[in-house]
């Protein structure tokens, strides 16, 4: 079983920085892509960026972009997500999430972490 577990969230202030983390374990695996997404309470959970594990591209929601930014450690199968400047419209729930090639299963799957939570006071 492939498991994402997310760690980083916290209270900031706005135009403060967060940097959230996401480490994938489990049996024998491939990724393919790595995207962070969000939820606000009452809304529905939204893209907030993405990065492909091969090439490293990457993409960002509007919202965030030149504000956010995503890395991957390819040897420690994580992702981070930077965020600075933030704004109390960032305040959500981070779900990291992983469309991983399950070399066993030989089926490519989309795993979820468990979220966490980010709030940014004004």
């Amino acid at each position: 079983q492939v498991q994402l577990v997310e760690s980083g969230g916290g209270l900031v202030q706005a135009g403060d920085s967060l940097r959230l983390s996401c480490a994938v374990s489990g049996r024998t695996f491939s990724i393919t892509v790595m995207g962070w997404f969000r939820q606000a309470p009452g809304k529905e959970r939204e893209f907030v960026s993405l990065i492909t594990w091969r090439g490293g591209t990457t993409y960002y929601a509007d919202s965030v972009k030149g504000r956010f930014t995503i890395s991957r450690d390819s040897a420690k199968n994580t992702v981070s997500l930077q965020m600075n400047s933030l704004k109390p419209e960032d305040t959500a729930v981070y779900y990291c999430q992983g469309v991983i090639w399950d070399k066993l299963l030989s089926r490519e799957l989309v795993y979820w972490g468990q979220g966490t939570q980010v709030t940014v006071s004004s």
